[in-house]
């Protein structure tokens, strides 16, 4: 499997080529019968380049909104949003989602899967190189001939980030990507998922419910209330990679945020 890195320095991965995304006064408003229906109110986020922040919050506050605004997949209501600089007003291929379900086409093998962003654009007879490279990332090298029935939930998985990563993107948008993994497969993602970031480069933003999973992974931690969500706190993870399960920093730090989502009395 990939093997484990050191974490990059914040001008190592600047150079790397991750985006920086700014979200500056962003709010939202759906429209449902009866009226309309705010889900962001105001929020003001930087996404700095090479960085990994972690977005937590009650089920239904806004998180998976945010990451479409961000993303491109439609405006926001107020506010503005940015890539390096830039307004972002559609989806671009520097910005990469990567979902809960992997959505591989069954009738198309791993390698045909991962090759599809390439296809699409067009580039694949001149990048062909670049799929093999994306699942040697992901370790998936000799299933590339496989077939999505013949994966495991975790397997079918790391496809879906090769997919994203054969696009070398800027900023790597993931909802809940391991959310449908059993507890074991989905520890073991978490690592990989690590090393992928670390070799790659790109920013990340997840969303998470997972406050573990969020306190192991990322830089910062945002922890959004209820809709309509507002950023609550901000925690930043001053811990080295590769971490630890077990260390009393990561407690306290779940002990706070757990605190932050109303959930400390449990602990």
């Amino acid at each position: 499997m990939v093997s484990t890195l050191t974490s990059p320095s914040a001008s190592q991965a600047a150079a790397t080529g991750g985006a920086h995304i700014g979200i500056q006064g962003v709010s939202h408003w759906f429209e449902v019968s009866g009226g309309v229906l705010q889900v962001l109110d105001g929020i003001d986020l930087q996404v700095r380049p090479g960085e990994f922040v972690a977005l937590l919050g009650p089920s239904g506050c806004g998180k998976s909104t945010l990451l479409r605004l961000v993303a491109g997949l439609e405006p926001a209501t107020t506010g503005s949003i940015t890539q390096d600089g830039a307004p972002i007003t559609r989806p671009d291929p520097s910005r990469i989602v990567v979902f809960q379900d992997p959505t591989l086409y069954p009738w198309r093998s791993v390698w045909d899967n991962v090759a599809l962003g390439l296809q699409a654009r067009g580039v694949l007879k001149a990048q062909r190189g670049r799929v093999d490279e994306a699942l040697r990332l992901v370790g998936l090298t000799d299933f590339a001939k496989a077939f999505p029935h013949q994966l495991s939930g975790g397997m079918a998985q790391r496809v879906a980030l090769a997919r994203a990563l054969v696009n070398d993107p800027q900023l790597l948008v993931l909802d809940e990507p391991l959310g449908k993994l059993d507890s074991l497969t989905r520890i073991a993602m978490q690592s990989e998922l690590v090393n992928l970031w670390q070799r790659a480069g790109f920013s990340a933003l997840l969303v998470t419910h997972d406050v573990e999973e969020a306190l192991f992974l990322a830089n910062r931690v945002i922890v959004l209330s209820d809709r309509p969500a507002r950023i609550a706190a901000e925690l930043v993870v001053d811990l080295p990679y590769p971490r630890h399960r077990g260390d009393p920093r990561l407690a306290e730090l779940r002990h706070e945020a757990l605190k932050h989502l109303g959930l400390d009395a449990t602990w």
